[in-house]
């Protein structure tokens, strides 16, 4: 076992998702209460080749990213009403907590387990660090999803990045370009 360039073991917990109504908002209360900043943007993601539930996904979500020490905080906001792991937790249990991203070496095999161990796989995509990403329905046994976050091709750049803009940050330009 190692570590990702932020400090968080490279087959354990790097995240921690949240779904929230309205992005600007929750990002305004993340900063004034939490102290947590700046954050990065992609206003309207998909991922590349998205599946939900096994058939081709139409979602787009905006995500926003940041780090509270070495822990990765992610917000999720939905911008269309397609089926998704988002829109079906929203509807289930609300918004707040979503899932945990766990970092892997092994993403095949890490999703063959939790399958074998009935979890069904809710969501797979491409993502822009060059990984996949995909979401074990986990939500029987626990309060949310298990992302399996592939490790690999620019993911250590651009989470390296919005880690060291975590570090001592001054409040300034508190909303920044996820690329």
């Amino acid at each position: 076992m190692g570590q990702v360039i932020f400090g968080q073991p490279d087959d354990g917990i790097i995240q921690t998702s949240y779904i929230v109504p309205d992005m600007h908002k929750a990002i305004e209360h993340w900063i004034k209460k939490l102290k947590v900043g700046p954050w990065f943007i992609i206003p309207q993601f998909t991922g590349v080749d998205p599946l939900y539930r096994g058939a081709a996904s139409e979602a787009e979500i905006t995500i926003a990213m940041s780090f509270s020490g070495h822990m990765n905080i992610e917000l999720i906001s939905m911008n269309n009403d397609a089926p998704s792991v988002y829109k079906e937790h929203a509807e289930r249990r609300g918004f707040g907590f979503h899932h945990w991203g766990v970092a892997t070496w092994n993403f095949d095999a890490d999703v063959a387990r939790y399958q074998a161990e009935g979890h069904e796989l809710a969501f797979l995509a491409k993502v822009p660090s060059g990984g996949r990403v995909g979401y074990m329905d986990t939500t029987a046994v626990l309060p949310g999803y298990v992302e399996f976050i592939e490790l690999g091709g620019d993911f250590e750049e651009i989470f390296g990045r919005f880690h060291q803009a975590s570090i001592n940050w001054d409040g300034r330009d508190p909303i920044r370009s996820f690329i």
